[in-house]
């Protein structure tokens, strides 16, 4: 089993890789912002794109998960259908 980093291991590690926390999250597919507070500690991690994203930097075991997060229908207003409806 593979030792995993720490999150200023994962620093380091893009810092000898010479790339940014920006440019890897835009080779990686995934929220610039979000990198940074998992690298700064402030998410947990457990599950969706926060996951991924440690797994991916090897904070984390697991595997990568493709399961869509599940989200709310947008509510629309009697203003905006009206509007749509007009247009």
């Amino acid at each position: 089993m593979k030792k995993l980093r720490t999150a200023a291991e994962a620093r380091a590690w893009l810092d000898y890789q010479g790339i940014s926390i920006a440019q890897w999250s835009r080779e990686n597919k995934v929220s610039d912002a979000l990198v940074r507070e998992i690298l700064a500690g402030r998410k947990k991690c457990m599950r969706g794109m926060s996951h991924n994203i440690a797994v991916l930097l090897g904070m984390k075991n697991g595997v990568i998960t493709t399961r869509p997060a599940r989200v709310a229908p947008v509510r629309v207003s009697a203003k905006a259908s009206q509007a749509g409806a007009l247009a």
